[in-house]
Order: C-alpha cells, then sequence, then structure tokens
C-alpha cells in the first residue's frame, strides 16, 4: 500500500473527520460570529454586506488578493441570481471558496505517489518555532505505518535542541536518524543520510535544515549546497522540498512562504497548529496564492494529527 492510500484510507475514518472539525473550531467561531454581526438586521446580500464580508474574510487571515477574488465572485452570482438573501451566504461562500481553490494549479495530495523515486528524498524548510521537527516525526511515523522504511536527517546543525529533538522523534516512532555532532557542516549530514538510505535499501530520506531567515543570501547558499550534495548521492534529490508553516502566525505565514520561495525551489508546504488558532483562514489563502499544494495540515497533538490536505474536506468542516 502506498503512501497515498495507506493515509486516504485512515483519512475516510470518522476519528480523522472528528480530528479536523476540531481543529478548525476556534477559526470556525471567530469566522462565523463575524458573518452574523456583518448581516444582522439585513435581509439581502446587497453592497453594504459584501463590503462587511470583504472585512471578514480579510480579518480572518484568508488575504487580501484572495479575499477579493471570492468577493468578485459572489457578487457576479448575486448580479446572476439578481435576489439573494442574506440566510444563503454561508452556503454561498462556501460554494465559491471551494469553486476558487479548485481552479487553482495546485493539486490535492491524492495526484502524488513518492513511489516512483527509491528512496525519495524529502527536505523540510522553515522557521524555527513553526513544529517542522515535529511534522518531520509525524510523517516519519505515517510513512512507517504505511510500510516505508524511513530514515531522518539531523541536517539543523547550529542547534542542539534540534539534532536532539530528531533523535527522540526518531526513537518514538522507530525510525533510523543520522546525525553528526553539533556544529557540523549540514550538507555533510545531508550526504551521509541519503548515502545511508540508498545502501540501507530506505524508501524515505526526510532531511531536516536549519530554520534561519535573518540573511536571504546565507540561507540560499546553504539549501543550495544541501540540494548539490544530495543530487551527488540520488540524482534528482530532493524530490520535494515541504516548507512547514504556523498557521497561527496568520499573514505571516503568508509572508515567510514568500521568502522562502525566493530561497530555494519549494514544491510542497505543511500547514501546522490549526487546532490552536483562530487564523485558519489563511489556508486558503496560502493554497490559492503561491498555485504550491497544501500536502499537510496539522490538527492536533497526536502523532497521527497530520493530516492530508483536501479542499472540498477542509472548506465543507470550515462551513459546519
Amino acid at each position: 500500500m502506498g503512501l497515498f492510500d495507506f493515509l486516504k484510507k485512515k483519512q475516510e475514518t470518522p476519528e480523522a473527520q472528528e480530528a479536523l472539525d476540531k481543529g478548525l473550531e476556534k477559526t470556525k467561531e471567530g469566522f462565523f460570529s463575524k458573518i452574523t454581526k456583518a448581516v444582522v438586521g439585513k435581509s439581502t446580500v446587497d453592497d453594504e454586506v459584501l463590503d462587511d464580508l470583504e472585512e471578514v474574510l480579510v480579518t480572518s487571515d484568508v488575504g487580501v488578493s484572495t479575499t477579493l477574488k471570492i468577493i468578485e465572485r459572489i457578487q457576479t452570482r448575486v448580479s446572476r441570481e439578481k435576489y439573494v438573501n442574506t440566510s444563503e451566504l454561508n452556503a454561498i461562500l462556501r460554494d465559491e471558496i471551494q469553486a476558487l481553490l479548485a481552479e487553482n494549479n495546485s493539486s490535492d495530495f491524492e495526484h502524488f505517489e513518492y513511489g516512483e523515486h527509491r528512496p525519495y528524498v524529502i527536505m523540510v524548510v522553515g522557521v524555527n518555532g513553526v513544529g517542522k521537527t515535529t511534522t518531520i516525526g509525524k510523517l516519519a511515523y505515517q510513512l512507517k505505518e504505511a510500510g516505508s522504511k524511513v530514515v531522518l536527517g539531523a541536517a539543523d546543525t547550529f542547534r542542539a535542541a534540534a539534532v536532539d529533538q530528531i533523535k527522540l522523534w526518531g526513537e518514538r516512532v522507530g525510525v533510523r536518524v543520522v546525525a553528526q555532532a553539533m556544529g557540523s557542516d549540514p550538507a555533510s549530514v545531508a550526504y551521509d543520510t541519503v548515502k545511508s538510505a540508498v545502501s540501507n535499501g530506505d524508501d524515505v530520506a526526510i532531511i531536516d535544515t536549519a530554520g534561519r531567515l535573518h540573511n536571504k543570501v546565507a540561507l540560499m547558499n546553504e539549501l543550495t549546497k544541501i540540494k548539490q550534495v544530495m543530487h551527488k548521492v540520488v540524482p534528482g534529490a530532493p524530490h520535494e522540498i515541504l516548507l512547514v508553516l504556523d498557521a497561527s502566525t496568520g499573514q505571516n505565514a503568508i509572508e515567510q512562504c514568500k521568502q522562502f520561495m525566493q530561497a530555494t525551489d519549494v514544491n510542497a508546504l505543511a500547514l501546522t497548529k490549526l487546532d490552536g488558532t483562530a487564523k485558519g483562514g489563511v489556508v486558503i489563502g496560502v493554497s490559492d496564492q503561491f498555485k504550491i499544494p497544501v500536502k499537510y495540515i496539522g490538527v492536533g497533538e497526536k502523532v497521527g494529527d497530520l493530516q492530508l490536505f483536501n479542499k472540498k474536506e477542509f472548506v465543507d468542516s470550515l462551513f459546519k
């Protein structure tokens, strides 16, 4: 069974749906209380309601550009259907957000198969504190549960805590960890990890990297070097550059995405800590703006609470 098949099967369980619904509770509460205030005393969706709705979306961290697209779609629908009352607004808003996300260039994770490459190499990037190491540990758990042999590379050698965390996750989920002494060259750790994955017949190698953004040139040079040494061992590696973002930082997550895209070829996103924030709307904005697949969302503390992101399921849950 491939990773997608396994995760999809898990995600279809009532427990996974419940975790998603619970993880979005804070976002739902804030979002709908704002919408209720925006339409109180109104019977039709007029310009004033649309202006208020625009403010609701922006303050829910959907982002300005994505908000304007959604409002434009609703305006078109209201003018086409002539009379739309405010009681229908939630259903219309849900439909238009789903339609907008379905039209962008990114596809849901169901179209991804890691099995074409062996080892499949994932380089994980993101600033410190976003839940990068936890995401790596949870992903390693999911992969191992799917029957894959996984190795982790502790290439964030500038923080002893980062190396220790990776080692702890390795012990917790039962996967190998390749590490060197504190302050070692990160590219050397990445090289050793991928080489070890090849010789050990591992299916997936996941490489952690340092989470610094204070100097983009240094970051770019470091990530480029790490990519080059891995490519020497496995042509085409890394196959995936996964950027981890903390959903609770709202618009700051969008800014981090822009900066990391300038520094390296990010081709997958994970948004963490959705259960602890009312800013879950940022998932919609990130998915729409960057056309990079949001592959994973973190909806809880449990090791199995890293879920596949499915646009329709996410928006349906948001509007339940």
